[in-house]
């Protein structure tokens, strides 16, 4: 937990959206990835849950074989995401190795928010 003192007045997350913290009130808030992203949660919701992780984070044509469980993954998009957003070296994430995630930012090193470019491209495809 840390401790600040509110400089602002302005409404806090996980409050009641009418609550404000008034200017130079003394606040404890506790951050979590869930109180940072929109997609809070998406983790939990992942097809590799029941999973030993250590398996996401093999070699060679192992990777090939890990890939196949998020294939029908329903966060796929935010895990991946994840990854690139956070610049994640080592693993399989939303079904791409890392060699590929370096790839992909090396293509697109501007990206900041790849969520929003993934659910674009997705939508796209959609035909949305």
């Amino acid at each position: 937990m840390a401790h600040f003192a509110c400089s602002l007045g302005i409404p806090t997350m996980g409050l009641h959206e009418s609550t404000m913290i008034r200017k130079g009130t003394p606040v404890t808030i506790s951050v979590t990835r869930s109180a940072v992203t929109e997609r809070e949660g998406w983790a939990a919701r992942g097809a590799c849950t029941d999973q030993d992780p250590d398996g996401f984070f093999v070699q060679g044509a192992d990777q090939q074989k890990v890939k196949i469980t998020c294939l029908s993954c329903p966060v796929r998009t935010e895990c991946l995401a994840d990854a690139l957003d956070n610049r994640v070296e080592f693993g399989v994430w939303g079904g791409m190795t890392e060699r590929e995630r370096r790839r992909l930012l090396r293509q697109h090193p501007g990206i900041r928010d790849w969520y929003a470019v993934l659910t674009r491209v997705a939508q796209r495809a959609a035909g949305q």
